[in-house]
């Protein structure tokens, strides 16, 4: 059974300022905002955390893999609400076995959908993002999740038709 989107009109982004304190190292480089503030009236996504499995409930050996299925996942889950990559302001990353090498692939993984983060690019608006160490996850072979929470602007739900 397909799954169909909840709304027909994708909702707008709630306007979100993304914060890099005076006094807190530049995150930028790492993939994230140290902190991301929205005003309500918003109407929240809260994703369950998602594996590199794809709809067939294949999971891929290699973590690059992983972690780019993850996201795509993410941004799947996201449509079904309504909502984007941009309406994303918290992510929570499980990572197997955690080190520098998948530390920079799940970091290539986020600049494909927020942004480089160098100077000069205006893109980047990193979610703001903990990233926590695991000994092992739900599956076999499982090596990464990755929960989302996203805001959605009232305002599109009292335009919005509901799907039937």
């Amino acid at each position: 059974m397909d799954a169909k989107p909840s709304f027909i009109a994708q909702a707008p982004s709630p306007q979100p300022r993304y914060l890099q304190p005076a006094g807190l190292y530049d995150s930028l480089p790492n993939g994230y905002t140290h902190v991301v503030s929205v005003q309500e009236p918003l109407r929240w996504l809260f994703v369950s955390g998602q594996g590199g499995e794809n709809a067939l409930a294949e999971l891929p050996d290699s973590f690059a893999l992983q972690a780019a299925q993850a996201l795509a996942n993410i941004r799947t889950a996201l449509a079904a609400g309504g909502a984007d990559m941009g309406h994303v302001l918290k992510l929570t990353v499980l990572i197997v076995d955690h080190s520098l090498e998948r530390f920079e692939h799940w970091q290539s993984a986020v600049r494909e959908h927020w942004g480089s983060g160098e100077p000069g690019d205006r893109r980047p608006r990193f979610p703001a993002c903990t990233l926590i160490p695991v000994p092992k996850l739900a599956l076999p072979g499982m090596l990464i999740e990755v929960e989302a929470t996203a805001a959605l602007s009232m305002a599109m739900d009292a335009q919005a038709a509901i799907a039937a």
